[in-house]
């Protein structure tokens, strides 16, 4: 369980040297078009249909929109349409709508807590891109099924599985953070707190019991359905139980940042912060992590997925943080490095059809499954890295 007396480690400042920022903003800017054009490639691939995870033998295999991690997809689709003004982009991505339509009226393969990955990427997007009230309509229809996942007793949204499964009941993960907007942003659209005030309370029990007092983060927590008292945390995904899985970790500096704009709560931002600081301190070089943050031999697996989340969560943190803040300008410069060392020496700048955009990502590296291969949140959160550093964008969360 968290203390109060959290640590939060100091880092080494970083700073852009003198012109490192305009050679940064070159290679964006010439990573952009084709970056493009591989959206546009892979939207003949797919056709109406969407990638898998992540790649296998460096292409996607095609699917139904039945992954947790189809949204991804969708939200690419709308970034390029950002970017360019191509119709085609917006077209395809408003095809997406309706097809996370039928999915969430039919209760297709929504058995789970992602339904912000889903929603928030596909509709939450349409619908503030282009006011679309279909596709808000979608939203809330997934924020409320979100709602039924809620166990008032744990104060959490049960992350996996039927709610009467006795392994999977009272269990959150990390990954979750990222999910609440969904739930925030309905309570904005209806004016009702309840989905607002389960957002709160889960994130909360996060804070509490997620986050260790060194400022890592277990991948997943249990709490007991009976009492509504914590039991004890592990990893699905990472090295160890004890040790700090990358993209989870990731996912909490972003989420509890996330989860801090639509509450004010300055323990979440001064949160997001501290496990920032520890993800930091334990960057290669080229800062992009090894699978898991305790791993130090270079032979390891890395995960250019979690430092793609990072950057857009410094990015964000820069904008959120006051001038004086002695790591505001070192957040900013990494964030900036980090997309700088992805188009150097991580991007596929060989994108054939089918292919993904980020190489060398990690999705499960003890079952084998999209190990240093290209994931479908990697290439979206390289785009959204890239959108927060060359525009004020307009946030899907």
């Amino acid at each position: 369980m968290l203390s109060e007396n959290i640590r939060k480690e100091p880092i080494v400042p970083v700073m852009l040297r003198h012109g490192e920022r305009a050679a940064i903003a070159t290679k964006i800017r010439d990573a952009m078009p084709l970056i493009a054009s591989a959206v546009e490639r892979n939207m003949t691939w797919f056709g109406q249909r969407f990638p898998d995870a992540a790649c296998r033998n460096g292409q996607y295999p095609v699917i139904d929109n039945q992954e947790w991690t189809t949204g991804f997809w969708t939200g690419q689709l709308w970034l390029a349409w950002e970017w360019t003004g191509e119709a085609s982009y917006r077209t395809l991505a408003e095809q997406h709508v309706r097809s996370f339509g039928e999915r969430i009226a039919k209760r297709d393969c929504t058995n789970h807590h992602d339904l912000g990955f889903l929603y928030s990427l596909s509709c939450i997007a349409g619908s503030k891109l282009t006011g679309d009230r279909e596709a808000k309509y979608i939203a809330l229809q997934a924020a409320e099924l979100l709602m039924e996942r809620y166990h008032h007793r744990c104060g959490i949204i049960q992350a996996w599985g039927e709610l009467d499964n006795p392994e999977q009941q009272g269990r959150m993960i990390i990954d979750c953070n990222m999910n609440l907007p969904l739930l925030y942003q309905a309570s904005l659209a209806t004016g009702e707190p309840r989905y607002a005030e389960a957002a709160k309370r889960h994130i909360e029990q996060a804070r509490r019991y997620i986050v260790r007092e060194d400022g890592s983060t277990f991948h997943t927590y249990y709490m007991d359905v009976r009492t509504g008292e914590p039991r004890f945390g592990n990893t699905h995904q990472g090295f160890s139980d004890d040790s700090c899985w990358s993209r989870g970790q990731a996912w909490g500096v972003y989420g509890f940042l996330l989860n801090y704009l639509y509450t004010g709560d300055k323990k979440l931002l001064a949160l997001s912060q501290t496990l920032a600081n520890y993800f930091i301190n334990r960057l290669p070089d080229d800062l992009i992590c090894y699978w898991d943050l305790a791993l130090t031999d270079p032979n390891s697996e890395r995960d250019s997925s979690a430092s793609a989340i990072l950057a857009c969560a410094l990015l964000e943190l820069v904008k959120q943080l006051p001038v004086t803040h002695p790591d505001r300008e070192s957040y900013e410069a990494l964030g900036l490095k980090i997309i700088e060392s992805m188009i150097d020496r991580y991007f596929n700048l060989t994108h054939q059809q089918g292919e993904g955009l980020l190489n060398h990502s990690v999705y499960h590296f003890k079952g084998n499954v999209g190990v240093n291969e290209c994931c479908a949140w990697g290439d979206y959160f390289l785009m959204e890295a890239i959108a927060r550093a060359t525009s004020s964008w307009n946030s899907y969360w």
